[in-house]
């Protein structure tokens, strides 16, 4: 490990659900970049080619362990055990394949080594893996990062204003509407995203990840998104060849569920890294990078954390340095949180009760009357 890359993180000097629902300071921040990165020690920037691959290895074998059990066991287990043994299986795994998801993601910042051509072939094995197309995500996620707070460039999750909410949200404005939303949104969230661009930020025409020539790229990035999308074709043809011979029922077990829980998990931990009713976001006349780049928070998933490689609790320092590997991400977030002060946000709820309220509490965005106008927070019907 890292020196550091595994301590832990205190929680913010926030002692109660009431204190994390503060609002973070909107101004200006006294600080810089500049000063921000120097009380991080210099090793948290260094990659290490064998340090990022100990981290797939690690994965891949507890992946592939998981595999060797249920495939050699579950089978024997008498009814109706494997109803129960398959389920379990495919959340455990899926958590194990988030991580993964997670390592390809430090590829596409550039994280995983100091040779982008290793970065972007590891990303791209590993993400095509598990459907994802790699350069095409990793484009519309940079420029995520370049315009993180912003209401007219930021790429995903963008709040809507009130004037712009469909008329049928106030129906969803009740326990079970929140739970309607909240089923739809972490089961095809990530498929409507990839393929319409659902949550994304409006272009003028259709956006696809899947067509080079959306608007969502540019024109020397169009050959990149060829090759993620033939990499997503190489994998289908995989798992129909594999259909084709274990059956389907087979492949939706070992595969398709474990899948759905990586798709879930990773729109929840954006989902909850982005909306929180502390946090403000900015039309033009107000954003700039930094102040929206501390517009995110820290959650804390538990013991997930470590198995998500702490891209739940160290989701700040990643938007202000998101080249850093992940593996030195606590240590430079015990860092910065000094300099950071009241901009730094970290929430404790519980994940299962803080997606709940922020459905409920998150719904559009306006601006404060006693505020600057271009400053925008959130609220409810």
């Amino acid at each position: 490990m890292g020196a550091g890359g595994r301590m832990s993180v205190p929680p913010a000097a926030k002692n109660s659900e009431i204190d994390s629902l503060k609002r973070v300071p909107y101004s200006k921040p006294p600080f810089t970049l500049s000063q921000i990165k120097k009380a991080i020690p210099p090793h948290c920037f260094k990659r290490s080619v064998i340090h990022s691959f100990s981290y797939v290895v690690y994965d891949l074998t507890i992946a592939f362990t998981f595999y060797y059990i249920v495939t050699n066991y579950i089978p024997q287990l008498p009814h109706p055990l494997p109803y129960l043994a398959w389920p379990i299986y495919g959340f455990i795994q899926g958590c194990v394949l988030t991580g993964v998801w997670v390592i390809a993601h430090e590829c596409g910042h550039h994280a995983f080594s100091d040779y982008q051509w290793l970065d972007d072939t590891v990303g791209l094995i590993l993400h095509s893996s598990l459907l994802v197309p790699y350069f095409s995500w990793k484009y519309s996620h940079r420029r995520h990062h370049s315009n993180t707070g912003s209401l007219e460039r930021d790429e995903v999750f963008v709040p809507k204003q009130k004037s712009s909410i469909r008329w049928y949200s106030k129906y969803l404005n009740n326990p079970l509407g929140r739970f309607l939303t909240l089923t739809i949104t972490l089961t095809l969230g990530w498929p409507l995203y990839l393929l319409f661009n659902v949550s994304g930020r409006p272009y003028d025409r259709f956006a696809c990840h899947f067509d080079p020539y959306g608007p969502i790229y540019l024109d020397r990035e169009r050959l990149q998104i060829y090759i993620s999308d033939t990499g997503i074709l190489a994998v289908c043809y995989g798992l129909y060849r594999l259909t084709m011979v274990k059956g389907l029922a087979w492949v939706l077990c070992v595969y398709g569920v474990p899948l759905l829980v990586v798709n879930g998990f990773l729109v929840l931990i954006t989902f909850l890294q982005h909306t929180h009713p502390s946090l403000p976001h900015y039309d033009s006349s107000e954003w700039d990078w930094l102040r929206g780049a501390l517009a995110t928070v820290d959650r804390d998933y538990g013991v997930l954390n470590k198995v998500f490689h702490n891209i739940t609790d160290t989701h700040v320092a990643h938007h202000l340095f998101s080249t850093m590997p992940h593996y030195h991400a606590m240590e430079a977030t015990k860092a910065i949180k000094p300099i950071l002060g009241d901009y730094y946000q970290f929430d404790g709820t519980p994940v299962y009760k803080a997606m709940f309220r922020e459905t409920k509490e998150c719904v559009f965005v306006e601006p404060d009357e006693s505020d600057e106008k271009g400053v925008f927070w959130y609220k409810k019907f």
